[in-house]
């Protein structure tokens, strides 16, 4: 991440940085929400302190939906520009009360706990598998390509009935959609990838409504709440919040947490030491270095003011989710990893009405990969000096492009 003075917002670019906290805290410590803007030009307010971050994402005044945006910032947030990219749109975390209210009551119908905790015998399952594939490997492993992304794509896919063979596509797809653009030709790669997934959901919601089987969207299906159902639109953006949603996140989660172990050998040791650690060492993956850096836009509904800062009626706002796991404020010695320090007040899952669904799930998955991983291969190391991996650029997701590591 870097940015620049100029005159009015300061820009800003998020990702590719392996340190963006320094920002962070410079930035907390001048304004509770920042004046900013894109490589494109693209202005927005930028929340970085915890408290503000806590209080923006249940504000009321700060909606959801990205009609809201003023036509001043319109240029800022990625508009729809076909009714099968509006597909997309039209899910959770894009739409204000009444009309989340009923989103996620019937979505809860379909994504209830019981099914999400009867996936914990198949997710050991799956990571014992990848780990067997891992010791056969020689040399080198890339933990992302080898082990962090297939936990927990194969989970959503098998939860949600999406074919295993069609993974590569999905996640083509999925790394085209999470990354910053700032040009013609990088928007239009965006928006091809947004339209290829948009049918093949709509396709895959149409196929499950003939031939429904036990899987969640067909349970999305058939979810009734006072006589109303999902629209085939809202299916189709249901399911593309939970195909993308459900593994993107979780791949640099499980990432991100074995790159701050792997600089840590204490950390590593005590979790070798005590496996018991390991919900408490995913709390603070999340928090000193989570995979979901800010979360996604609001739009002030009316002009707001955070202590003599102005955000004008229809601005897009960004809730730094980063900065606020490393605020002082919040956390002692926030910029220590310790996975002792047992304090789950990170608000990488969001906070307030939308609060993300899936973190059950995420949390499920982490704990297992991370706790089976280092009890398998207590010996697993860095395969690069750490100042040699890349960061993703990328205006939500933290994460790396390769995790090369020795396991043993």
């Amino acid at each position: 991440m870097t940015t620049a003075p100029v005159a009015g917002p300061e820009a800003i670019s998020f990702g590719g940085e392996a340190n963006p906290y320094a920002l962070y805290a410079r930035l907390r410590r001048q304004a509770p929400v920042s004046h900013m803007c894109l490589p494109d030009g693209g202005e927005f307010w930028l929340v970085t302190r915890y408290a503000d971050a806590k209080n923006a994402l249940a504000d009321p005044r700060l909606s959801k939906d990205p009609t809201q945006v003023g036509e001043r910032w319109r240029s800022t947030v990625a508009q729809p520009t076909d009714g099968e990219d509006a597909s997309l749109v039209r899910h959770l975390l894009n739409v204000d009360p009444p009309d989340h209210t009923r989103l996620r009551r019937l979505v809860h119908k379909g994504f209830t706990p019981r099914r999400i905790e009867g996936l914990r015998g198949r997710i050991q399952e799956i990571t014992d598998g990848l780990l067997d594939d891992l010791a056969r490997s020689a040399g080198p492993v890339d933990l992302l390509d080898k082990f962090a992304f297939k936990v927990p794509v194969t989970v959503i896919c098998e939860l949600l009935g999406v074919p295993l063979e069609d993974v590569e596509d999905i996640h083509n797809w999925s790394t085209a959609l999470s990354t910053l653009v700032a040009d013609e030709e990088g928007h239009a790669k965006v928006g091809q990838a947004a339209a290829q997934l948009g049918a093949y959901l709509a396709e895959l919601v149409e196929h499950k409504a003939e031939h429904p089987g036990d899987d969640l969207i067909s349970a999305l299906i058939e979810a009734r709440d006072e006589g109303q159902r999902l629209s085939h639109a809202e299916l189709t953006a249901m399911a593309f919040l939970m195909l993308i949603g459900g593994h993107e996140t979780t791949v640099h989660l499980i990432g991100n947490g074995m790159l701050a172990l792997m600089e840590h050998p204490d950390q590593m040791a005590l979790l070798q030491q005590d496996p018991s650690l390991i919900k408490s060492a995913v709390e603070e993956f999340l928090r000193y270095e989570g995979s979901v850096e800010v979360a996604t836009w609001r739009f002030a509904l009316e002009e707001l003011d955070f202590d003599g800062t102005r955000v004008p009626q229809g601005a897009p706002v960004l809730v730094a989710l980063g900065s606020a796991g490393r605020d002082p404020e919040r956390f002692e010695n926030p910029d220590t990893f310790d996975i002792t320090r047992g304090d789950a007040g990170h608000l990488v899952f969001g906070h307030g009405m939308h609060y993300c669904l899936g973190a059950p799930l995420a949390r499920m998955e982490g704990q297992i990969a991370v706790g089976s991983l280092v009890r398998r291969f207590p010996g697993i190391r860095l395969a690069v000096p750490a100042g040699q991996l890349r960061w993703r650029e990328g205006l939500l997701i933290r994460g790396l492009y390769e995790l090369p590591v020795h396991l043993s």
